[in-house]
Order: C-alpha cells, then structure tokens, then sequence
C-alpha cells in the first residue's frame, strides 16, 4: 500500500522559510520521480517542483530561486525547502509520485499540508 505523508505546514509571515516533508513507504523510492504541487483556494490544483529519480529538477517559474526540492533516500522522504515565501504561496501543499511510466501530477498523492503566509 502507497503512503505519502505530508508534514511541515504552518502559518508565517511573508520572508519567513518553511520545510515540508513528505515521508514515502509502499513505494521503490529511489526509482520513483517526486513532486509537490499544491491548491489555493478556488483555484486548481498547479505544480510546484519535481524531482526525478535521475535527480533532474523541474520548477514552476513562480517559485525559482525560493524553492529547492530534495530527497533522502535513507528516510525515504522528500522535502520542500521555502524561502523568502509570499502571500501567494498560500496553498495546501501536496506530495505526489506518479506510477512507474506515469507523468507527474497523476498517480498517489498525500493528504496535503496548509500553508498559510501572511503579508
């Protein structure tokens, strides 16, 4: 059974940084592509950054230059490094695998983190 847990959301100010986690089991890891996407309200679900298991990285222009994507392959886990965040960054915040062969943004996804960033 896949699980992608989320962790690390929070309420901060706009200039502060956050780190999500997202802890992954049920999965190979170290042959699986990551990505974060996340939803504001009344809007659609967008992508955020990926992280494929060749650890080529991809990011949404909004967010380069803040936003550094990472994973441990001991703790199974990806994270989301977030600097210098803006109100605009307020989201819930969502881990995602895609199956083997499958594209980013299909497949599992976590149950999503709040976060919440005050101007």
């Amino acid at each position: 059974q896949v699980q992608l847990v989320e962790s690390g959301g929070g309420l901060v100010q706009a200039g502060d940084s956050l780190r999500l986690s997202c802890a992954a089991s049920g999965i190979d890891f170290s042959l699986n592509g990551m990505g974060w996407y996340r939803q504001a309200p009344g809007k659609q679900r967008e992508f955020v950054a990926t992280l494929t298991s060749g650890d080529r990285r991809n990011y949404a222009d909004s967010v380069k230059g803040r936003f550094t994507i990472s994973r441990d392959y001991v703790k199974n886990t990806v994270y989301l490094q977030m600097d210098r965040l803006k109100a605009e960054d307020t989201a819930v915040y969502y881990c995602n695998s895609p199956r083997r062969g499958g594209s980013f943004g299909t497949g599992f996804w976590g149950q999503g983190t709040q976060v919440t960033v005050s101007s």
